[in-house]
């Protein structure tokens, strides 16, 4: 059977997801299969709204003949743990780059996992419909990174295809738009090598999952030899050596987005395996008789916990569906069947967790799905993963890379350097300048708010782990102290104005607010309790002017990511399906004195 495997790598959003629907559509129109199932790739709704892969999926068309299987990637190296296992199911990538941005690091990060492994490149230069875009610039800084990979003769002899997937159509020179995409599917015909296959007993490495209600989880993997068939018996044999019997009780291929059952898959194709219990990423499905195992394959390690519980504050039940304790364990139990770069350790209570996982961003994707479906939660300050290595305290430290306008530059610098990091280079690009550091993951938290504060809202900021390196001793925190709610009740528009002063605030007037939540943040170190349910007192006599409308300034909104990366140790975000607030962990003033206290005779 004619057959091509392809990942694709870009960053994010560089047009991958838009590019796969439109390969999808062409399969249809000029294939000789119908391709059933929806086109759109993202079926996530926070991966559509993020404009973000965050799973990585597989879809699959016909053209001219040859069946063609597309796998997804995440750009982002938070999931860098879906990257490598996908790659292995792979005999080429799409290598997707933006037009006018180049290059970007997290497309560093996932091509380098395809060089390593041998995979023949297509460079597909896309937005060059784009103002003030340099197609041929980036085609030359494409070679430079893959020759700076240490990629083969045959990987950087690489074809070049130049497009616009959002207007529908590819050429081989952008000077000369093309009517549709075909020169692109012709171009993985002509370069992507067929899978190679050899004959024998079965043999498939378990590279994702997927999870249904109904059939439990599914194992998906490329057959590397002989043949599948339903009601055949194998053999799972396990990363640490062991082998246990199965049977095939269901097999599927991937044809569009959808996934169609078969009786029989060759070796080359990508399936879909029913029936395969226990089974983990890595796991090798071989032959009963003569149990070979294949290559297993690491996953990321976590870089970071953070602990879940109940939402126990005085508006707790008040917008979500599920609150106790036993939903948010189900909950978590079943996100661990598919979610393989979470941990989830009890804390020797019932009413809490500590999550771990590849970074802020992977924990609050999470957090945000867990909303949105009626969870209501707390969360604690983000809290990096030290590992003893020879005896010495490590940490997780990341590669970071911030795209400013020259003018902030300096000030971009010296917040990243108070925070640990280590300034590698600065690229100018035009008015604005790349600014290339080594931070400690610690040193990122809270950092992004800073840095866009700071740039009016202008920096890009990208980061991805590199590896534990020695402990860089204590970082400064967060200066300024919480402002909090003395009383439960309306906050009054009053008591906000006479009360900007002191800080900036992240409630609205008239929010309902409660005795313990941090309505603002105190513009001095140290935190300070407020009373805003207090209302003006009324007199007979009438000032002039008093009654003049007062002018508030609008409060801060935080995103969820944002919240997590404010908050102190002393603090957590409440989350539910309508709201993010952040409160104090001991609501009453005396028990907050008490904890502090506590806290400081520990130390001595």
């Amino acid at each position: 059977m004619n057959l091509r495997n392809i990942a694709i790598i870009a960053h994010v959003d560089h047009g991958k997801t838009t590019l796969v629907d439109k390969m999808l559509v062409a399969g249809q129109l000029f294939g000789d299969h119908e391709t059933p199932g929806e086109l759109i790739m993202d079926n996530n709704d926070l991966e559509r709204e993020r404009g973000i892969t965050i799973l990585a999926k597989n879809a699959a068309f016909w053209y001219k003949g040859t069946k063609i299987n597309v796998i997804d990637t995440p750009g982002h190296a938070d999931f860098g743990g879906e990257v490598e296992r996908v790659l292995n199911m792979a005999d080429g990538v799409l290598l997707l780059v933006d037009a006018f941005e180049g290059p970007m690091p997290q497309t560093r990060f996932v091509l380098q996992k395809a060089v390593e492994l041998g995979l023949k490149p297509i460079v597909v230069i896309n937005k060059v419909d784009k103002e003030n875009c340099t197609p041929s610039e980036v085609q030359d800084a494409v070679f430079d990174l893959m020759y700076s990979l240490g990629a083969s003769e045959d990987q950087l002899n690489f074809p070049t295809l130049f497009g616009s997937a959002k207007q529908g159509w590819m050429s081989k020179d952008w000077r000369q738009p093309t009517e549709n995409i075909t020169p692109l599917l012709d171009a993985i015909l002509e370069f992507i090598p067929e899978p190679k296959v050899e004959s024998g007993s079965p043999q498939m490495l378990i590279t994702s999952l997927d999870y249904s209600n109904y059939i439990g989880r599914i194992a998906i993997g490329r057959v590397q030899r002989g043949s599948l068939k339903v009601g055949q018996q194998l053999a799972l044999v396990k990363k640490d050596g062991s082998v246990v019997k199965q049977s095939v009780r269901g097999l599927y291929l991937f044809e569009g987005l959808s996934k169609v059952k078969a009786e029989e898959v060759q070796a080359g194709d990508i399936c879909a395996v029913q029936g395969i219990e226990n089974f983990e990423i890595g796991d090798t499905l071989a032959d009963p008789e003569n149990p070979e195992a294949l290559p297993s394959i690491a996953i990321d390690e976590p870089t970071m916990s953070m602990l879940f519980t109940i939402n126990d504050s005085p508006f707790f039940g008040q917008e979500g569906k599920y609150v106790t304790s036993r939903h948010i364990k189900e909950r978590l139990e079943k996100e661990l069947e598919k979610n393989l770069a979470l941990r989830v350790e009890e804390t020797g209570t019932t009413d809490s967790w500590r999550v771990y996982g590849r970074g802020v961003l992977h924990l609050s994707i999470l957090i945000e799905t867990m909303r949105r479906e009626g969870y209501e939660l707390q969360i604690g300050q983000p809290q990096v993963i030290l590992k003893r290595i020879d005896g010495k305290l490590h940490e997780p430290v990341e590669e970071m890379n911030i795209d400013v306008p020259e003018a902030y530059s300096g000030t971009a610098i010296d917040l990243v350097t108070r925070k640990k990091g280590q300034l590698k280079s600065m690229e100018p690009k035009g008015d604005r300048v790349l600014l290339k550091f080594e931070i400690p993951s610690r040193g990122i938290i809270g950092l992004r708010s800073n840095l866009l504060t700071t740039t009016g809202g202008e920096a890009i900021v990208t980061h991805r782990f590199i590896e534990f390196q020695p402990y860089k001793g204590e970082m400064p925190r967060r200066q300024n102290g919480s402002m909090i709610a003395m009383e439960t009740g309306k906050a009054i528009p009053y008591s906000i104005f006479n009360l900007q002063e002191r800080g900036r605030f992240f409630i609205e007037p008239n929010q309902d607010i409660y005795e313990g939540q941090i309505v603002g943040e105190n513009s001095k170190p140290g935190d300070l309790t407020v009373n805003l349910t207090k209302t003006k007192k009324l007199t007979n006599v009438r000032a002039s002017g008093s009654d003049d409308k007062i002018k508030l300034t609008p409060p801060v909104r935080f995103s969820l990511e944002e919240a997590l990366e404010y908050i102190m140790e002393d603090e957590y975000v409440e989350v539910t399906p309508a709201s993010i607030r952040l409160r104090k962990i001991h609501l009453k003033e005396h028990d907050r004195k008490r904890a502090t206290k506590k806290t400081v005779e520990m130390a001595e």
